[in-house]
């Protein structure tokens, strides 16, 4: 059930997972970026989720950026019922202002319950997430970002996730 659920969640996440990043797009020098995601899925078994990543971030140079983000997820179905919760830092560097690299360091505790058996468990656990991707401009200071990342500290059999493996889509706006 527990994979099931984690597979559940990381394939509804992955679809859902959308990021806006928002700067000051005036003419001052900000080099702050706030934004987030929002996110939500349906499956069968009466299956919703809803998701919010938000995110700070300081361009330390042009092309460097770091910052910390957040997730926090509920879940639901007829079977069970979540919670996740995720924080830590990130950082992405930009290149021939078309391509990324990124890291980012998310630790989690997640709540479950299921609805049949009663049964309730609280985990916690870190991932460090690696990866790159492209940008495609598409305004001023707004760009798509199209990438995929991958969790390195995953073990198979020993992770509250289904896959290490995280595609990404998102929008970024002040760059």
């Amino acid at each position: 059930m527990k994979k099931l659920f984690i597979s559940t969640l990381v394939l509804v996440s992955t679809f859902a997972y959308s990021q806006i990043a928002i700067g000051n797009t005036s003419e001052s020098n900000s080099r702050w970026t706030f934004g987030g995601g929002i996110g939500f899925g349906f499956g069968s078994n009466s299956m919703f989720n809803i998701q919010a990543s938000p995110r700070v971030g300081y361009r330390l140079t042009e092309d460097l950026e770091a910052g910390v983000s957040g997730t926090i997820m509920w879940q639901t179905s007829d079977f069970y019922r979540s919670t996740m919760f995720g924080i830590g830092p990130f950082a992405n560097y930009y290149f021939a202002r078309s391509f990324y690299v990124g890291a980012n360091l998310q630790h989690f505790f997640i709540n479950y319950k299921d609805r049949f058996y009663g049964y309730k468990s609280s985990d916690e656990e870190t991932a460090l997430y690696l990866g790159g991707g492209y940008l495609q401009r598409i305004g001023n200071n707004s760009y798509i970002q199209l990438g995929v990342m991958y969790n390195v500290l995953y073990k198979e059999n020993n992770s509250i996730f289904a896959s290490g493996l995280m595609p990404n889509i998102g929008f970024v706006v002040g760059l």
